[in-house]
């Protein structure tokens, strides 16, 4: 069992961070989760259910434990408390830069910043196109400093057949770069017929 802390920022891509929740608690994973302001506004209107309703979802699991983004006094916001690993999916270009410039004036740009200054894994699924050159040099820098940069780019060598594919396997890649490898994860493997060459 991993401690993973989940961040949403308001970038569009509001169902990779409920399923990557979901499949985390599900597989018995403790899950720390915090949200901006346009971030729950966002969750809400792409998912078509209140944020509250989705908190209560959530809080039927008893490893879930949510924080309130402005609540710097919360466990998260130490080093000193144990974490393994923390996503920010979707991460916003606004919420990289402030990470990238080192601003933690929130809970969840806070608990990034220990994950760097820590050294412990910190995922950041990035969600924009295109990219300027500040986006770019962001990437880097934080890339140099530890962080993974992972932008949800859909694979099509497991053949999707609906979004619904995609996001699975877009979120077990996710899940992947946390160090949990779930089950139906499929991964590539060469191609076996030498014909495709």
């Amino acid at each position: 069992m991993k401690r993973i802390i989940i961040g949403l920022t308001g970038a569009s891509g509001s169902i990779l961070a409920y399923t990557a929740v979901k499949k985390l608690l599900d597989n018995g994973h403790e899950v720390h989760f915090v949200a901006s302001d346009l971030g729950q506004r966002v969750m809400a209107y792409e998912l078509e259910r209140s944020y509250s309703e989705i908190l209560i979802e959530f809080g039927s699991y008893r490893n879930f434990v949510h924080h309130e983004n402005d609540n710097m006094f919360a466990s998260i916001a130490s080093g000193s408390y144990s974490s393994d690993a923390m996503c920010i999916i979707p991460c916003s270009m606004g919420t990289l830069g402030k990470i990238s410039g080192g601003i933690a004036d929130n809970l969840l740009c806070r608990a990034a910043d220990v994950m760097l200054k820590e050294h412990r894994p910190l995922v950041l699924v990035t969600r924009e196109t295109p990219l300027s050159g500040i986006h770019l040099e962001n990437m880097v820098k934080l890339s140099r400093y530890g962080a993974t940069i992972m932008p949800p780019v859909p694979a099509f060598y497991n053949k999707p057949k609906s979004l619904e594919d995609m996001i699975q396997h877009t979120v077990a890649r996710i899940l992947r770069a946390l160090g949990i490898t779930l089950d139906e994860h499929v991964t590539w493997s060469g191609l076996e017929d030498s014909s495709h060459e």
